[in-house]
């Protein structure tokens, strides 16, 4: 790899030839990419196996296909969803057309993350890329191998003056932010996340911000628990609880809340065994340090089940928090971890005041069988996506933006809303001539009672 800065001077030059702008171009490139990716995918799954001991089946299922779903999307759909959009132009314009073309940024930036440290790159890449950009990536440190996995696969599809992968660690990333790209996408913690925006300010570089937050789960006193738990289990155990839209905590009706602690222990069993530990399907935490921040946290509340830890291991067992508060420190930082802490509440109207006063999740999951407890939680809580009766699956359709709001992020990616995310919207006004003078143009004479015809009348 050349040095840094050379690189990006020399992906500079390339853009500049326009070879990027064809969308003939654009497709023959993803489909490289996506050649790449079905020819490695078990490397990809061992390298993720490395990292954070997931099974092959999450490592295929969350994470591969995840990739091949955007990919396979874009090259499907590229052609329409970079079409100049019509627009409507004011009767005052006369014969004028007006319309919205798609402009490449240029040299991107895309920070990857360590959880899905795959498709979490790969994503905003494939976006990046469908758009017409050139690109850096910067996959996670802490996911090693897969980072060496993707450096490979990038290395294989493209020229660096194209694409190209920068494997470093946090202590390169002050003299890469130094740089100016014309956008950067990040994906991580909202306080890196605030560190990228700074940097990226003092270029005026726009940029995406996919972070996390506390996404709450409720489940109201109509759900049906028996379909409601395991889904509850499934979207806050996957990836051993380190998904940035996994349920944080659930916000449960009093009602309801003895069966259902009861069925989230059983459900738990059913996933896991008895020997969870043991059990393949049961993924680590990334680091000590991580570990060492999620075994601090079960010395709140009442363990209902779980609660045994191995740093060794790295493993911490999937764990019902009860008598949590929303005052617990508990409840102040996303947990990302296999802990759920549980709040009953007996008002739905305390739940939605104390949502709306939080800062705004990057997701919410509502259980209800009820429509006006639906309609009205999506109408007066504040967050990024979410689902009703289901977790996490709102994030795995390529065909719908995903992103954050406040602390949980800017900006939104995913399918079309990849090539909104990654170009410039370029607004063009086509005047046809005419032989009358423009209406606008001195002298006035009676053209304000032409105005005023045409908008009071």
């Amino acid at each position: 790899m050349i040095p840094f800065k050379q690189l990006l001077k020399k992906q500079r030059t390339f853009f500049a030839t326009g070879q990027t702008r064809p969308v003939e171009f654009r497709v023959e490139q993803l489909k490289c990419l996506r050649a790449s990716i079905l020819q490695n995918h078990p490397k990809i799954e061992e390298a993720l196996y490395s990292d954070m001991r997931k099974h092959v089946f999450e490592a295929f299922g969350t994470e591969v296909t995840g990739a091949l779903d955007e990919v396979n999307a874009a090259i499907e759909h590229l052609d329409a969803w970079t079409q100049p959009m019509d627009v409507p132009t004011p009767p005052a314009f006369g014969m004028a057309q007006s319309r919205i073309c798609f402009e490449p940024y240029g040299n991107v930036l895309l920070i990857g993350t360590w959880n899905y440290p795959f498709v979490l790159c790969l994503k905003p890449l494939i976006g990046a890329l469908a758009a017409g950009n050139c690109c850096i990536l910067k996959p996670s440190e802490l996911a090693p191998a897969t980072s060496r996995v993707i450096a490979a696969l990038v290395g294989d599809c493209f020229d660096e003056a194209y694409c190209a992968v920068v494997e470093c660690g946090a202590e390169g990333m002050p003299d890469i932010l130094a740089e100016r790209f014309d956008m950067i996408h990040y994906t991580g913690s909202t306080r890196v996340g605030r560190i990228v925006a700074q940097a990226a300010a003092a270029h005026l570089t726009p940029v995406v911000l996919e972070m996390g937050g506390k996404s709450p789960c409720i489940v109201d006193r109509t759900a049906d628990l028996a379909l409601s738990v395991p889904s509850i289990c499934w979207g806050k155990f996957l990836n051993a609880g380190q998904t940035c839209v996994a349920p944080d905590y659930l916000l449960v009706h009093r009602e309801i809340r003895e069966p259902l602690l009861e069925l989230l222990c059983k459900q738990i069993r059913l996933f896991y065994g008895d020997d969870i530990q043991s059990n393949g399907d049961f993924g680590r935490i990334v680091n000590e340090a991580h570990f060492d921040r999620l075994e601090a946290l079960l010395a709140e509340g009442t363990i209902v089940c779980g609660g045994h830890t191995d740093k060794s291991d790295l493993y911490i067992e999937p764990t019902i928090l009860d008598g949590i508060r929303w005052d617990s420190s508990i409840m102040q930082e996303e947990i990302f971890g296999p802990i759920l802490p549980v709040v009953t509440y007996d008002d739905l109207s305390e739940v939605i005041e104390r949502l709306s006063a939080r800062e705004k999740p990057l997701a919410l999951y509502l259980y209800s069988d009820d429509e006006a407890v639906r309609q009205r939680v999506i109408r007066d809580v504040p967050f990024g996506g979410g689902c009703i009766n289901a977790t996490i699956l709102h994030m795995l359709n390529p065909h719908m933006p995903f992103g954050g709001v406040g602390s949980s992020g800017m900006g939104r990616y995913h399918g079309r809303w990849s090539i909104e995310a990654f170009s410039h919207r370029k607004s063009i006004l086509h005047q046809t001539p005419t032989a009358e003078p423009s209406l606008f143009y001195p002298p006035y004479d009676d053209h304000v009672q032409i105005l005023k015809r045409m908008y009071l009348e």
